[in-house]
């Protein structure tokens, strides 16, 4: 695998995949997410990562959007469709799953 160019990047979708975030579907939630990045060609836009364990458990399956720093529990793979498109179009449908942001 080589260097992306990440100079069209504008959102990073860190996917835990720890084990109680895989008990919860976080394998799905993955593949789902990258599957709509594909669908809607924003692969140039949108950069996903595969985490290991967040700390978060017991919210599991936990996705963290950066540069908006928000953290969102209890994703399904069909919210998870969604915070791409939300993403795309400026919209915030899935916000009531966030738990945490910094902003």
């Amino acid at each position: 695998m080589g260097n992306r160019n990440l100079q069209h990047v504008q959102h990073h979708i860190l996917i835990c995949n720890g084990e109680s975030c895989l008990r919860n579907r976080g394998d799905e939630v993955t593949l789902t997410i990258r599957e709509q990045i594909a669908d809607l060609k924003a692969d140039e836009y949108i950069h996903t990562t595969r985490t290991r364990c967040n700390g978060r458990c017991n919210e599991a399956c936990v996705v963290i959007v950066y540069p908006e720093g928000d953290w969102y529990r209890n994703m399904t793979p069909s919210e998870g469709k969604q915070l791409v498109s939300d993403l795309l179009n400026e919209t915030r449908l899935v916000k009531d799953k966030a738990f945490h942001s910094f902003k």
